[in-house]
């Protein structure tokens, strides 16, 4: 159950007056933002005939990118992960490389390596997979630590530091990385430092069993080998950010928000609270679901149906017997709107 059926939010008549307000778009940028917002809706629907009855989760997906965020899957293999990351970089036109995670891999490997040319007696740095616009990053927690750590600078800072040079990465810059079940052999757990960089997570899950039965059928199998036709491309997607940043929030659903993260700072099961980055991530991943929704404004449904996704990866439980949707659905429900 939402708290808003419950509590007495600012109605949607009084948000509107706002938008019309000396801080928000009109005219033809209004009609531009409207446009952005129904091409984005036209990619989601076209992602969602690659990988059946998983709406919610591709609309998430689709608000971390909106958000300039980076996106954690957690899922066992075969569900979709890759799925998914391909058809959104089809779908918006973005360049694309995958990185298959195992223990023997190097951070050179991902960022690149300086190598000696004789005829110009000069090293030349050779670009790795990590210039790209969309990184896959597959079963991210099969590298160890140090490779793990090689995604750091490039996730919070868009660049790449390498022998002393600094690289800047293409834009938009999107890291989607998908994590194994940690009960499987052969991973390493993701250090805070690592999870706080994805803005939010997601699990695809299993199919129902209507959606898996299609899977099956000869027409589907042969459009799985088409690629989509792009709706957007990387420039539309920049304008598309700016846009959704600009989504107007009333002083009262800011107020709600940092409720939600001092109630994981002062939660006594709760190991480390929810950071200002966490905060951050969650305030633009609301403005995302609001502007993919055609709205310029927030309302707490957005709020609502960011938090999960935001805070389920970065919370722990001191006794372990809670998970960490558990303890922010806890939170959720328990946090009232003023």
């Amino acid at each position: 159950m939402t708290h808003s059926s419950q509590q007495n939010p600012p109605s949607p008549d009084s948000m509107r007056q706002d938008i019309h307000g000396p801080s928000v778009q009109s005219g033809a940028n209004t009609e531009s933002a409207s446009e952005t917002s129904t091409r984005l809706k036209q990619a989601v629907e076209a992602v969602s005939k690659k990988l059946f009855d998983k709406q919610p989760q591709i609309r998430l997906a689709f608000a971390c990118l909106l958000a300039e965020g980076h996106l954690l899957i957690e899922d066992r293999p075969g569900l979709g992960k890759t799925t998914l990351a391909l058809a959104m970089a089809q779908a918006l036109g973005l360049d694309h490389k995958r990185i298959q995670f195992t223990s023997d891999m190097l951070p050179s490997d991902i960022l690149g390596v300086s190598i000696y040319h004789r005829e110009t007696e000069q090293f030349v740095f050779h670009k790795g997979p990590i210039f790209t616009q969309l990184l896959l990053a597959d079963e991210l927690n099969r590298g160890t630590p140090r490779t793990q750590s090689a995604l750091l600078e490039a996730m919070a800072e868009r660049q790449v530091s390498v022998d002393g040079s600094t690289w800047p990465l293409q834009k938009p810059f999107f890291v989607i990385g998908t994590q194994n079940p940690l009960d499987e052999s052969g991973t390493f757990p993701l250090p805070d430092s690592q999870l706080d960089r994805f803005s939010l997570s997601i699990s695809l899950g299993y199919p129902s069993r209507a959606a898996e039965k299609r899977l099956y059928q000869p027409e589907h199998l042969q459009a799985m080998k088409q690629p989509l036709e792009p709706v957007l491309n990387g420039t539309d997607l920049l304008a598309a950010q700016q846009l959704a940043a600009k989504v107007h929030a009333e002083e009262t659903l800011v107020d709600y928000l940092q409720d939600l993260l001092l109630a994981s700072r002062e939660h006594s099961d709760i190991i480390t609270g929810l950071s200002p980055r966490a905060g951050l991530a969650l305030f633009r991943v609301a403005q995302a679901l609001a502007f993919l929704d055609q709205r310029h404004y927030l309302v707490p449904e957005d709020v609502q149906d960011a938090f999960v996704p935001v805070a389920r990866h970065r919370l722990a439980s001191r006794s372990g017997q809670h998970k960490g949707e558990q303890l922010a659905r806890g939170i959720l429900h328990n946090t009232p709107l003023r």
